[in-house]
């Protein structure tokens, strides 16, 4: 669930960054009593995130602005929809605009990414049950993940967005679970380590309500992090085919992470794998913006 406070925290810190000194523009060319009415419009199709955002945003530049939502986090756009109306005073609307819309379409193109994401994986789980003659709903569907490859300061705000396109949050960051990477385990090798030991003892410090999440990147690594107790194997940069072969070592002990290089084109093949998570940095590290705009009427 995305905070207010974490949504103020980003506005406020926008508003800074734009005008720390008065919006030079409005203050000299827009009289002080002008009222204006604006329309935040979609320019073209996606899923929309950032509700908060525009409720938020708006009257953190003067609390005289009045915001009408006319739809919701992970409501589909077309080209011309109305998302908000926003009236009152000209300057600080005017001020308030590019900060509002600059999060806005991001978080938006983060969720119509994230929802791509979701469709292909949905498409290929039901491709193999018709193939298979299976009921509707009889293969789980895998979980599509983000990463921790978000812009710094807008992590709360990005990862709200994935959750409005369908997908899940992996760790919101390294406070919230152990998960060794490759440089980990590199470390814990040029130690002289046994892996399986140094897992058991990492376990036995941990919070009792931590998992563990070990990523690997060859086949014959798996039964090492299996026997330290990693409630996770992550299989990173695998092939479909080491991908299955990963899958049947694990054999249920531990859930499946697939991670590493995974496109909208690949990552119905990986889904059909039998993973249970597929975490995908390309949801918040590269993504477009969705072209919104504000179009204003002042009287």
């Amino acid at each position: 669930m995305l905070h207010r406070s974490a949504v103020e925290a980003v506005i406020r810190a926008g508003l800074a960054e734009d005008a720390p000194w008065g919006d030079l523009t409005s203050d000299l060319v827009i009289p002080e009593d002008a009222h204006a009415t604006a329309t935040v419009v979609s320019r073209e199709a996606g899923v929309f995130a950032g509700a908060e955002v525009v409720r938020v945003g708006f009257p953190l530049a003067d609390p005289r602005l009045e915001v009408e939502l006319h739809v919701a986090d992970g409501d589909r756009l077309q080209p011309g929809t109305a998302v908000a109306t926003v009236s009152g005073p000209a300057r600080p609307l005017l001020t308030a605009e590019r900060t509002v819309l600059n999060l806005v379409q991001r978080m938006s193109g983060i969720a119509t990414t994230t929802a791509r994401y979701v469709a292909a994986v949905e498409e290929k789980v039901t491709e193999v049950e018709r193939a298979n003659k299976l009921p509707a709903g009889t293969i789980t569907r895998t979980r599509v993940c983000d990463t921790r490859k978000t812009t710094p300061g807008l992590r709360a705000l990005e990862k709200h967005a994935v959750t409005c396109g369908g997908g899940h949050n992996h760790r919101f960051g390294l406070s919230d679970a152990v998960m060794l990477k490759d440089n980990h385990l590199a470390v814990l090798a040029a130690g002289g380590a046994s892996l399986p030991r140094a897992l058991r003892e990492l376990r036995r410090k941990m919070p009792h309500t931590a998992c563990m999440v070990v990523e690997v990147d060859r086949l014959d690594q798996i039964e090492d992090v299996l026997a330290g107790g990693a409630d996770v194997v992550l299989l990173d940069n695998f092939t479909p085919a080491d991908l299955v072969s990963g899958v049947a070592v694990v054999d249920g002990r531990a859930a499946v992470e697939a991670s590493g290089g995974i496109t909208l084109e690949t990552i119905g093949q990986v889904a059909a794998t039998g993973v249970d998570v597929i975490s995908v940095g390309a949801l918040t590290h590269s993504v477009q913006a969705l072209d919104l705009g504000l179009d204003i009427a002042v009287g």
